[in-house]
Formats: C-alpha cells, structure tokens, sequence
C-alpha cells in the first residue's frame, strides 16, 4: 500500500532503514535524482534546463538530474548556492561526477530556460529563505518557466504545510520518494507542489514496519473491503434504516439533501424526523424517504427507541440553541450512530465540554472550519497542522472528526488519520456538507464503522462531484453517486483479481 503519509522526520528515518539494509545513501541519491530528469524527460520538450541547487543533499538530488538530462542531450545549466569545494558528504560525490559548469546562483541564469529544477532546500527547512536564494525564487515566480521542485518546493516546510514565510517556490511539479509528506496534500503546500509524483528509489517498504505510520491519504486500499455492497439475499431491512433530524418549516431542505444522500449510499430506509410544522412541506418533497413527525427532544427519544432506526442525522437545518441542544442530547443517548453537522455543533460553541460528555461512538462530527474553531476554539492555530489540530479534536470528543476543506482531514479518537486530497473545488457549494453528512450516515446505517464510513463517504463524495464537473450544484451529488460506486465497484474487482503488492 502507499497510502502513508510520512512526516519529515520518519522520511528521515527510512532513509536510515534503507541504509541500514544494504542500500546505501549514494544509490537513494542516484535514484532520486534520476527519478527528477525521469519526471522532466516525459513532461517536456529538450531543450535548455536550468537546476538550481542548494548546498545539501537536495543539491546532489540536483546534481544527479542534470547528469541524466545532459544524458539525454538537454543543454543544461547548475547554479549552485554556495561555493562547489564546501559540499559535503553524498552531495560533495555527485558534484564531481557532474562534469559541467557550475555557476553563482543569480537570477540571470533563468535566461532561456524552458524548465527549472528547483533542488534549494528539501523539506526539513527550519528558517525563513533569504539573500539570493529568496532573490532568484522570487525572480522564478515571477516568469512563466515550468518548475520541478525536489521533494517539496524550496521554502515550503514538509510537516507544517506552508512556508515559514512568503518565499516559496510555485513549482508546477514536485518529485518525492518513498512516500508523501503532509505538505503534500495539506493546503496551501499542495498548491505550492503542483502534480505530485512519488518515486521508488529503493526504500523498501518493510521500512514502514518499524516506522508505524498512522497518516493516509483516502482512497479505497483503506476500506474498500469493509465496502457493504449489498449482499444476494440482503432485505431492505438488513442495510440499515437512516433518520434525519429536519428543522422547522423554512429551514428543511438540508435534511432532504442529507436523507436523499443517505438513501443514494444504501440505506435500506430514509426517514426524516419532522416538527409538526414541517411535516406538509417534506412530505410533499419526498417520496421513497418517509416522512416520522416529533415534537420536541421526549418525541425523538421515544421515536429513536426503537432500534431499527439504527443511525441519525442531525444538524442540517435545525437552527441554533437549546432546543436543538436538547435533541443532540436526545440523539446521543438512544445509542444509533450519529452524524453531527452544522446547528448541531454550533449550538454548544458556548459550552463544548457539555458536548463532549455526551459523544461516544460511533458518531462522526464533520465541521468546516468556523464550526471546528467554535468547538475546538484555538485548535487549528495552535496546532502544526491541520491534521494534528483534528487528532487533538477527535481525542477531545471521543469520537471520529471529519474537517471539511479541500483538504478535509479525518481522525479517530486514537490519532489514526486521514487526508482526502483529491475533492474538486466545486464541491464549495450550498448544500454539498449536507449531502456528505448523509453520505457517512447511510453507510453507518449499513454498519460500517465511523471511521471508515467518513473516509468512504468524503472519497466518493469527491469522486460524485468530479464525475459530473462543472456546475455542479448540491442536488446533483445523490444523483452523481452511482456512476461514482459503479467506477468503485470495478477497480476493487480488478484489485481482487490482480492485487497490487501490498495490498492482500
């Protein structure tokens, strides 16, 4: 599997394992330097390159590609940051098996350039870029020539996600190996690194064994096989049966969405639990999703005893304070999986702790960020990233947190993460947060687990949304969903029949 996302530091420590099993660090360096002209060769035409490289071992990465690309009659150009007697170690070794000329770092050097590798500094930068090297990246933003970053674009940290300050270079790709890196598909590094490409240059993957990775990137190599596709001589009755909460009269078109996203997932049952004065107008909406009226927090105990309505919905819609307070409190004791979204989270931004008293799981809260700040007030700007700022938060409420983003992160109370990367930006919608509530739901109501019924649920919520493209408005997604799981269900089968090493 290489789903892993590896901090900087572990990045470091399989560089060790590697070394440590008979691959020496010269070879890591041949091959990732290889792996960057490899990347340049298919994407660009020959022609003039020009590599700037620092004085560390993402020079030598440097050094290493201008080789390869001089190799295949690319007219190549080193500046070098520094002086070239002053490198050391590996870096030192493949500057003299470069033969060419190494020039100062100037910003003449760009001059002609039909591409830049961007081999500056790597992805452990600890201070702010300055002097030349600030100079000329400032220089290299300012042109339209294609860059290829090394690692991580120069001036972007590996871990935090973002540069230490405005200096980084906007590469259009950026070659990594073994694994990503959080800057990798966090935001705004990912903007900084462009397409992404992950080399092998010889790590063996048993390094990840004592390594213990607990960050991924989404996809279905996480829970594809927990998928509850329905079964032959499966009933309506055995997938599960979804309630959502809906607000009063002016304020039920969430909870549509929701239910019909829960129903679209494999619900074997919708109901959306009305007050009594927006039972006409969702009835009148509604057709296979059935339609169960409440009043007040007693009403929905009583109609969430029965234990067949097995997972709820609820936020989407309701309107913020007491009262809805009171039907959170109602939801989380009758023991169904819960989904809390939107006025469910808002209504304790005055007191999150009498939230928290209440949440077990399996329940999922998916807030954006204002409503994560509400709850989690302080998390996310003083935590190193966004994905130790929803770790902190799903510790703090017992349960999974889905942050909703285009880098929406994903944790289990025990730290185990995830980061779904690739969702597209017209998922900035009205309505497509209530959609997902529902989404996850659904497949809670199938009995997937909360974390894994989040992942699934943000995965093919993405995948819905690129699936029909532009213009999408929320009501699409439900109905986007189906070329989305047929497109599932097929790469799983040909992963069953051919899986992939790694992956059983």
């Amino acid at each position: 599997m290489a789903n892993e996302i590896l901090t900087v530091a572990q990045c470091y420590e399989a560089d060790r394992y590697a070394a440590a099993h008979g691959v020496p660090s010269l070879t890591l360096m041949e091959n990732a330097g290889r792996a960057v002209a490899d990347a340049i060769i298919e994407r660009y035409v020959r022609g003039r390159a020009v590599v700037l490289c620092g004085p560390g071992n993402n020079g030598g990465d440097g050094l290493v590609a201008a080789r390869h690309l001089a190799a295949f009659d690319w007219d190549v150009s080193v500046a070098l940051l520094g002086e070239r007697e002053r490198l050391k170690g590996d870096a030192a070794e493949m500057a003299k098996r470069w033969d060419g000329a190494v020039v100062p770092l100037a910003g003449d050097v760009l001059d002609s350039a039909n591409v830049v590798v961007d081999a500056l500094f790597g992805a452990g930068l600890t201070r702010p870029l300055e002097g030349r090297a600030a100079e000329i990246i400032r220089i290299l933003n300012g042109s339209d020539v294609p860059v290829v970053a090394v690692d991580v674009p120069s001036g972007l940290h590996g871990d935090l996600a973002r540069g230490l300050d405005d200096v980084v270079v906007d590469a259009d790709t950026t070659v990594t190996f073994f694994r990503k890196k959080p800057a990798h598909v966090l935001m705004p590094g990912r903007e900084f690194c462009g397409d992404v490409v992950v080399a092998d240059i010889g790590i063996p993957d048993v390094a990840l064994e004592s390594i213990k990775p607990n960050i991924f990137e989404n996809g279905p190599e996480l829970w594809g096989r927990a998928y509850p596709w329905p079964r032959t001589l499966a009933h309506k009755y055995a997938r599960g049966h979804c309630v959502v909460v809906s607000g009063p009269t002016h304020a039920t078109g969430a909870a549509r969405l929701a239910a019909r996203g829960a129903l679209r997932i494999g619900a074997g049952l919708v109901s959306v639990a009305s007050p009594p004065d927006a039972v006409p107008i969702n009835a009148a909406q509604l057709t296979a999703i059935m339609v169960k009226p409440f009043d007040g927090a007693t009403a929905l105990s009583d109609l969430l005893s029965d234990k067949r309505l097995n997972a709820v919905v609820i936020g989407p819609g309701c309107g913020v304070g007491q009262q809805t307070r009171d039907l959170v409190a109602a939801v989380l004791a009758s023991g169904a999986a819960a989904v809390l979204d939107a006025d469910a989270l808002t209504s304790f931004h005055d007191e999150p702790a009498a939230l928290f008293r209440f949440l077990r799981e399996p329940a999922v809260l998916t807030p954006h960020e204002g409503e994560f700040e509400r709850i989690f007030d302080g998390l996310l700007a003083n935590s190193k990233n966004k994905i130790e700022a929803v770790r902190s938060a799903a510790a703090m409420a017992h349960c999974t947190v889905l942050l909703k983003g285009p880098d929406t992160v994903i944790a289990a109370p025990d730290g185990c993460a995830i980061v779904n990367s690739r969702a597209p930006p017209t998922l900035a919608t009205a309505g497509s947060g209530d959609v997902l509530s529902g989404f996850i739901g659904g497949l809670m109501a199938q009995r997937l687990d909360s974390f894994e019924a989040a992942a699934a649920a943000a995965w093919l919520h993405g995948k819905a949304a690129s699936g029909f493209g532009p213009g999408l408005i929320s009501e699409d997604l439900p109905e986007a969903l189906p070329a989305a799981l047929s497109a599932l269900k097929e790469e799983l089968d040909e992963r069953h029949r051919h899986p992939p090493r790694g992956i059983g």
